[in-house]
């Protein structure tokens, strides 16, 4: 995958997702467009260097893009990948990815990242991609019931009336757009361990399969472990809790496109021993099961 160019921000034609803010989605493109050091060594940067940690969702997809950078397109497209978040990532300072070509076969191709901030891995991933080819065809089906992306209001509709609680993180530019099928109110007491998420690219992508899966792996971060807490009622912040996602997992199974409405249908098994555990499966809006996601994750209760 070559350097990645943002779009520009032209009108959409009538079957494209209308542009929410595409000067943030050119941002995220610039995010996951890292500077190439040397054969196999890559720099990623961070867009706010405010934030106490760097966002795993990022350091996942700039990761993959790495390991995109070293694999031929002829040898095929991303088929899954595995990772794990060692270490905080420090957004002040520039993140190294390291790629390791472990293995080039005829249908398979393996990569390992890891990602160095001073002098110490922060977070490996393993990812493999697979040229195309035909094979037997199942899936489960979108789940029934649930509100078009169109009928749920967007990020600042639904938190307005906290907005002076959430100060900049309610105001900050927003890249994914993300509808849920619950409203704040509803979130301040247990709720069934499961959640509908409709998310897409706030605006136009390049035409570039490895970046649709780089933007869906950034946000299938966001929303997954916080499907932990839904039974629990309240957010993060009010129940004190320190959040951070341990390992991450994603299986593509289709094409898709990542600035196209896509449902991202959660679930949680299990929390215990100060870790939870979150499944997602990602649709398109017509029903075609795109990707698999597992995580988990530490939830650990503050001490005061």
């Amino acid at each position: 995958m070559g350097p990645m160019t943002p779009t520009p921000p032209t009108p959409p034609t009538w079957d494209r997702a209308p542009v929410v803010d595409q000067v943030a989605v050119d941002g995220l493109v610039r995010l996951l467009d890292l500077e190439t050091i040397e054969v196999n060594l890559f720099r990623g940067v961070s867009p706010d260097v405010s934030l106490q940690r760097v966002f795993g969702g990022q350091v996942a997809g700039q990761a993959l893009v790495a390991a995109a950078r070293t694999v031929d397109p002829e040898h095929g497209h991303v088929h899954s990948l595995h990772a794990y978040f060692l270490r905080p990532g420090d957004p002040s300072v520039p993140i190294l990815y390291e790629v390791d070509r472990i293995r080039d076969g005829r249908s398979f191709t393996t990569r390992r990242v890891v990602a160095i901030q001073h002098g110490k891995a922060i977070f490996n991933l393993q990812s493999s991609f697979q040229k195309p080819e035909q094979g037997l065809e199942h899936q489960l089906p979108v789940p029934e019931g649930i509100p078009a992306p169109e009928e749920l209001p967007t990020f600042r509709e639904r938190w307005a009336d906290r907005a002076a609680l959430l100060g900049e993180w309610y105001t900050r530019p927003r890249p994914i757009d993300f509808r849920v099928d619950w409203t704040p109110q509803e979130r301040d007491e247990p709720l069934p361990p499961r959640q509908h998420v409709w998310l897409r690219a706030a605006g136009l992508l390049p035409d570039d399969p490895i970046l649709h899966a780089c933007v869906l792996t950034y946000a299938s971060d966001m929303t997954l472990l916080d499907t932990t807490l839904l039974p629990h009622g309240g957010t993060y912040q009010e129940n004190e809790l320190m959040m951070a996602s341990l390992d991450h997992a994603m299986w593509f199974h289709r094409p898709f496109e990542a600035d196209q409405w896509l449902l991202y249908a959660q679930d949680s098994p299990s929390a215990s021993e100060a870790r939870g555990l979150a499944r997602g499966l990602v649709y398109t809006q017509d029903g075609a099961l795109v990707a698999s996601v597992v995580q988990e994750g530490l939830i650990r209760q503050v001490r005061r």
